[in-house]
């Protein structure tokens, strides 16, 4: 299998730079494959699980919030608010901020602190996700 390049940039560091052989992203359309030699693209990335493949055949995943990615001449840049590894994911905390988030949206509250209220929530529950998926593994 032919490999690409790969940079996952979270706001506050270099997640990964390397060799991949496939690399699946959640998107506003869905969760995107993307193999070698893909054509060029832009799409958004909505808050789940990002998995890559290195050249060992090794998978990895990682629980990324949203951002974009843009796929162009067999190099592919993945741009995030965070990205996650599972081991990286402190449980506890993640089950405490869903369960604030859960509470504020109970709460009447203007629309845009409803709107923090459900991206918190979905960023605690993909992180949840990720870790149990790494440990099910």
């Amino acid at each position: 299998m032919d490999v690409f390049q790969v940079h996952i940039l979270a706001a506050d560091r270099t997640f990964y730079d390397g060799p991949c052989l496939s690399l699946t992203i959640p998107t506003s359309d869905g969760q995107q494959g993307i193999l070698a030699h893909h054509s060029s693209m832009i799409a958004a990335v909505i808050p789940g699980t990002l998995h890559w493949q290195d050249p060992d055949g090794a998978t990895h995943l990682a629980a990324v919030s949203m951002g974009m990615v843009k796929v162009e001449k067999n190099e592919v840049l993945v741009l995030v608010d965070s990205a996650e590894r599972p081991e990286e994911i402190d449980e506890v905390r993640a089950r405490r901020e869903a369960d604030e988030a859960r509470e504020a949206l109970l709460q009447k509250k203007s629309r845009q602190e409803y709107q923090v209220a459900q991206a918190t929530l979905a960023r605690a529950l993909n992180r949840l996700r990720v870790k149990e998926h790494s440990i099910n593994q």
